[in-house]
């Protein structure tokens, strides 16, 4: 049986989800909310005739009719959002971050707690095909003991959205939780264990430095490197540039163990390339004790990758969500695992402002 899907927020993420929802068998969008009435019609265009445009998610909400949510609205809305939504027993899909503060992902985690329909924090990055096989890899044993692990994103500064509200941190958390959760929760996924202690170094320094939005500037960090221990001993860092177009790879993710070094290698989406094309992306595996370099394209389907700016990752999210919204399970990505991406954000973010390294336990519960 088809699932309906209802979607909250219709700007550019919000059209991805309904671009890759469009290839999977057995989902369908049959509702848009959002404010902007523009938008939400191009949405409801896109999603078909059978789709149904409301200006109000409780609007939305009151009609029916829907196998499940996907919240793809402004960070700074999510709270809200999530407080009428969790009223309902509709399983939700709700892109990072799951709120822009630690306080309202611990609220969003309580109500969640009260209800039985799945919750699942929208981060895409794991289901990236060149992480997926990293993964893979570490899990069969490649690399041996993973001691560090390294991402580097290096890429294009944010994006233009419906009133620039991503310009400023009081909407979004600040760039190393809007932008760098996915990356947080990587690093927690691959290490297999919680974080205790982030330092972080960062400034805006090229980008959006001469925009002003009736006297207001924006607050955003534009390049950071951020240094995140771990309980178990690894260590983990983050080397961010939002002012490097012109990278060949927007990501690469390296994690060396006591055997050899894997990496994982993201091209950026294809309409910000020189010449518009898709690229392919790459695992490499270096041997420590014989020195041979392993290379190999992973190769993602066209229509996939069409279909969005996440290397695939969007589709395959969608797909492991219908997956268990049809035939039952848990969220692969839960409430708290997005709550405690963007406590090692918001610590970061802090870590900036002071130049302090910030305990995890001294700056949150988690």
């Amino acid at each position: 049986m088809t699932k309906r899907y209802g979607l909250i927020g219709s700007g550019m993420m919000g059209q991805e989800h309904i671009r890759n929802l469009a290839l999977l068998d057995g989902a369908e969008v049959v509702a848009v909310s959002d404010p902007d009435l523009g938008m939400a019609r191009a949405s409801q265009d896109l999603a078909g005739p059978e789709c149904k445009a409301f200006l109000d998610h409780l609007e939305m909400l009151a009609a029916g009719g829907l196998d499940a949510l996907v919240i793809a609205a402004p960070n700074h809305l999510h709270h809200t959002i999530m407080k009428d939504v969790l009223k309902t027993e509709i399983p939700v899909l709700c892109e990072k971050p799951l709120g822009i503060s630690l306080v309202e992902c611990q609220d969003i985690v309580h109500w969640q707690d009260a209800r039985k329909a799945p919750l699942w924090t929208a981060m895409e990055y794991r289901y990236m095909p060149p992480v997926q096989r990293l993964m893979a890899e570490i899990e069969a044993g490649a690399a041996g003991s993973i001691q560090m692990l390294a991402i580097r994103e290096h890429r294009f500064p944010f994006l233009k959205k419906i009133g620039d509200w991503n310009r400023f941190s009081a909407n979004t958390g600040g760039t190393l939780v809007e932008k760098c959760c996915h990356f947080f929760d990587l690093m927690r996924l691959i290490l297999k264990s919680d974080p205790i202690r982030v330092y972080a170094s960062g400034n805006m320094d090229v980008n959006h430095k001469d925009e002003d939005y009736d006297g207001r500037k924006p607050d955003i960090l534009d390049n950071a490197y951020v240094i995140v221990d771990f309980a178990n001993g690894t260590r983990a860092m983050l080397d961010l540039c939002m002012f490097a177009e012109g990278s060949y790879w927007q990501e690469i993710i390296s994690a060396t163990g006591t055997l050899a070094r894997i990496e994982a290698k993201v091209p950026g989406p294809a309409r910000f390339s020189s010449d518009g094309a898709e690229r392919a992306s790459q695992i490499v595996i270096s041997q420590r004790l014989s020195k041979q370099v392993v290379r190999e394209e992973v190769e993602v389907d066209e229509a996939i990758l069409n279909a969005g700016d996440h290397h695939g990752s969007t589709f395959y999210q969608h797909q492991r969500f219908l997956e268990m919204i049809t035939h039952g399970g848990a969220p692969e990505v839960t409430a708290r695992d997005g709550m405690i991406a963007v406590a090692v954000g918001a610590a970061a973010e802090e870590s900036v402002r002071t130049g302090q390294a910030i305990r995890l336990a001294d700056f949150t519960k988690v």
